[in-house]
């Protein structure tokens, strides 16, 4: 039982990022959705009752969340925003639920069964990476690859998205198994700050070093193939986050490997139609133009919410209910995860996820104070949860930027990204003596 438990949760954390694997079964029905209630139902038949204080603080906070949000319930006024509230909370439960318990079953399974999960993690959404790749080039080529490979699975319609033309020819943005390029550009920028300080403290000659530096170099290819501007900020903010503790490594022949491969590439590519490029980096460049307008006036929205119901908001997965008036869209969301926050859940909901996130940048900081200590009573394991840390802080800073004008942080990989995250002190805390296993990086 116990094995098919560790399937279900590393095979969530594999598909976490795979949107367009779902059904359509009165409601939306994901890959993602199956595979963690599987684990769910696994894990409360196979562990104990015997919580880490991190977990039981995780269900505190998870009983605050449901507490506010069912606050938000009596605000609803229409069938319509009845079901967008089911909908929300459903999800929310899912989530929130295997959050909890991934940290239990990582804190009870041990740290090389935690680099297993980080590798399954952060190997998902490499596929995912390399599939839009693909999907670019058949793309140009004339075909549908997801007509080829999803439809037949799925029964669903769905392709690259198209962000105009230059000459005649489209402008693709690749979205790869996400069903948006902003939203695959900004999942990227997790395994990219998490697996680059990792890559970077591998000791010469390490068997990890090549795959890991290939690998950066893929990802970095498929977050310029987005197009995304706010996959790039969070990459920019979460590169400051690193600059300071890895600042003698800007320079190095490590860093610049991938960076140069990823990046040569690219040079190729683009010198073969010069032209054509430069008018798509134009147009995204700017930081005005519609669509950037219309992220901007999200946030208007938000004073009129805050003057008719400011403690709880309007019900969370509301915005588009109330707004349908404005945008004129049955299922536009409020473009922001902060304006969904506020509009949704009120003052009461966006403080108390603003405590949430304090204590997940705590939790992170006790993780980078084990590495330190690790690293000065001269265990090698240091030189993996350090980098490893300080990862994981940069990828949480860099999604919160991102996150300013899209909603990934109400997705599945950001939740099993905060699995693996919050595990870090507990997993490694148990084991200051214990030699570093030999694949951990």
């Amino acid at each position: 039982m116990i094995r098919i438990t560790s399937f279900f949760f590393l095979a969530a954390l594999f598909t976490c990022t795979f949107f367009k694997v779902q059904w359509q079964l009165g409601v939306d029905v994901s890959l993602a959705d199956v595979l963690s209630l599987c684990f769910l139902l696994c894990f409360a038949i196979v562990t104990r009752p015997r919580f880490p204080r991190t977990g039981a603080v995780l269900l505190v906070f998870f009983a605050a969340f449901l507490v506010v949000r069912l606050f938000g319930f009596y605000n609803l006024e229409t069938a319509q925003a009845l079901d967008q509230f089911t909908k929300g909370m459903l999800k929310f439960v899912i989530q929130f639920s295997f959050l909890a318990t991934g940290v239990v079953w990582l804190y009870h399974r041990g740290r090389d069964y935690y680099w297993r999960a980080l590798g399954w993690f952060c190997g998902g959404i490499a596929v995912n990476a390399a599939y839009g790749l693909v999907q670019l080039l058949v793309a140009r080529s004339g075909g549908n690859l997801d007509a080829w490979i999803l439809h037949p699975i799925t029964g669903g319609a769905s392709k690259i998205n198209v962000y105009g033309a230059v000459d005649g020819a489209s402008v693709f943005r690749i979205n790869a198994l996400t069903g948006d390029a902003n939203h695959l550009g900004i999942m990227l920028v997790v395994p990219l700050l998490v697996l680059t300080p990792i890559y970077l403290r591998l000791e010469r000659g390490h068997r990890m070093r090549r795959r890991l530096g290939l690998l950066i170099a893929l990802l970095l290819l498929a977050e310029v193939g987005t197009l995304s501007r706010s996959g790039a900020l969070g990459l920019a903010v979460g590169a400051l986050v690193l600059a300071s503790p890895y600042r003698h490594y800007l320079r190095s022949k490590a860093l610049l490997a991938p960076l140069g491969a990823a990046f040569g590439i690219l040079a190729v590519v683009v010198l073969t139609r010069l032209d054509y490029f430069e008018v798509v980096l134009r147009s995204r460049l700017p930081g005005s133009g519609p669509a950037t307008q219309l992220h901007i006036n999200v946030y208007s929205f938000v004073p009129d919410v805050l003057q008719t119901h400011p403690l709880f908001g309007l019900g969370l997965n509301n915005f588009s209910v109330y707004y349908e008036w404005v945008t004129g869209k049955t299922n536009w969301g409020p473009h922001s995860f902060y304006v969904a926050l506020l509009v949704e859940t009120g003052l009461v909901g966006t403080v108390l996820f603003a405590v949430f996130l304090g204590w997940v940048f705590a939790r992170l900081g006790a993780a980078r104070r084990l590495g330190r200590s690790l690293v000065l009573q001269g265990n090698p394991l240091g030189r993996r949860v350090r980098p490893l840390a300080w990862g994981c802080t940069a990828a949480l800073a860099g999604t919160m930027a991102a996150n300013v004008f899209y909603l990934t942080m109400q997705f599945y990989y950001f939740y099993a990204f905060l699995t693996l995250a919050l595990a870090i002190p507990l997993v490694f805390g148990r084991t200051r003596s214990a030699p570093p296993h030999p694949t951990s990086s």
